[in-house]
């Protein structure tokens, strides 16, 4: 599997997200090589909280699926899932989990917590870090200088 095309066009969303003037999150769910779900990080565009990219991403491929089961999926995720999106890929049954830059302040792949690996669920996921993590941490070092420059 190709970790770094599927990454860039997890980054593609990222970039959506920044136009909208969002946090540039993007992902992207891979089943048999093939994209079933895309999400941008648009919380504050929709005014919800549940509207991460990896929720995003993941209601679209169960609608896909026709199945709320993402078994033998892969999700591309720009920044390590937060608490609520890594609860929401276990539930999933997601089998991998390939992302870009680690998130120090709210990282549950293995930043803060592991819950993508925590042994007491019923579900455990592989994980992949560092993909692309140069382009992944760029684009939000450059999303927050110039929210920082809007605030000055």
């Amino acid at each position: 599997m190709n970790h770094e095309y599927y990454m860039n066009i997890a980054l593609e969303e990222a970039k959506r997200a920044f136009d909208l003037g969002e946090v540039p999150i993007g992902c992207v769910i891979v089943y048999e090589g093939k994209i079933i779900g895309r999400g941008a990080n648009e919380r504050a565009t929709k005014k919800n909280v549940l509207c991460h990219a990896e929720i995003s991403a993941i209601h679209e491929a169960c609608e896909y699926m026709n199945d709320w089961r993402l078994e033998n999926c892969i999700l591309y995720v720009t920044l390590e899932p937060c608490p609520m999106c890594a609860g929401a890929i276990v539930q999933a049954r997601i089998k991998t989990v390939v992302y870009g830059a680690k998130s120090p302040k709210a990282g549950c792949a293995g930043s803060i917590l592991d819950l993508l690996n925590e042994p007491r669920f019923n579900h455990q996921v592989d994980v992949i870090s560092d993909v692309c993590v140069e382009e992944c941490s760029l684009i939000m070092t450059n999303f927050f200088k110039r929210f920082r420059k809007v605030l000055v």
